[in-house]
């Protein structure tokens, strides 16, 4: 095979996967209309994990492009804007008509601004933290609420509930708390096996208890980031947005 050829399937490999996680998006969102919950938030959680694997095979076989960046970021409005939006109204707000339907629309308006700020700011922001929650983050707090309600009757009218857990996160995308990325982490570079096998060990608690596990990894990951912020304010703001 030719050096040419071998190239041409370089640079279409990162884009194969950022193209399966949009496909898990869209075919998410015709999963949700047939009333499949659970199947659909198991598409998300793919398409998840297609999406955590294209930048990093871009990384690896030097084929970084603006192309790639542009595409990555259209799939991941559909897949972690729009489809977790459409989860959320057809399993928690279809009955509450227009109100439903402003709330899920700023989950997707707020996933969308994130991303573009992303794209605008990538020189500028250190690459240790994300600034605001990253949008696949906001799109998994909504797949784990959607899953644990599958198991446990939520206690109070559902909008409640499912109002402001929508709005927080909506918010935290498009706010300037930092988030850990855990990509220079001095931490992580010293303690490689031993995180592999807490990686190996909560893949095994998803599997096991897929219901919940989600849920609380969530919670733990963004509840814990803003403590550290709220704790650490004045290093933050020493530091260049």
């Amino acid at each position: 095979m030719e050096q040419k050829e071998v190239k041409k399937i370089a640079y279409l490999l990162p884009n194969m996967f950022t193209a399966l996680n949009l496909g898990c998006g869209f075919f998410s969102i015709i999963t949700v209309q047939q009333g499949l919950f659970f199947e659909a938030c198991v598409l998300l959680i793919i398409g998840s994990l297609f999406d955590s694997v294209d930048g990093r095979v871009a990384r690896l076989t030097g084929t970084n492009s603006s192309f790639g960046e542009q595409f990555d970021s259209i799939s991941d409005v559909v897949s972690f804007g729009m489809a977790p939006a459409f989860l959320i109204y057809h399993r928690f707000l279809f009955a509450h008509g227009r109100l439903g339907v402003v709330i899920c629309f700023i989950f997707c308006l707020c996933g969308s601004l994130r991303l573009a700020r992303f794209n605008a700011n990538i020189n500028e922001v250190s690459s240790d933290y994300f600034q605001g929650l990253p949008i696949p983050m906001g799109a998994l707090a909504l797949i784990g609420y959607t899953l644990v309600s599958l198991v446990f009757p939520l206690p109070f009218p559902n909008h409640y509930l499912t109002i402001p857990y929508v709005l927080f996160y909506s918010f935290l995308m498009i706010s300037n708390i930092p988030f850990n990325s855990f990509k220079n982490s001095s931490f992580v570079k010293e303690h490689t096996k031993f995180l592999l096998l807490v990686i190996i060990a909560l893949i095994c608690l998803i599997v096991i208890y897929d219901k919940i596990a989600i849920f609380t990894l969530v919670q733990v990951y963004t509840l814990g980031s803003i403590t550290y912020y709220l704790f650490n304010r004045g290093r933050f703001g020493n530091e260049k947005k």
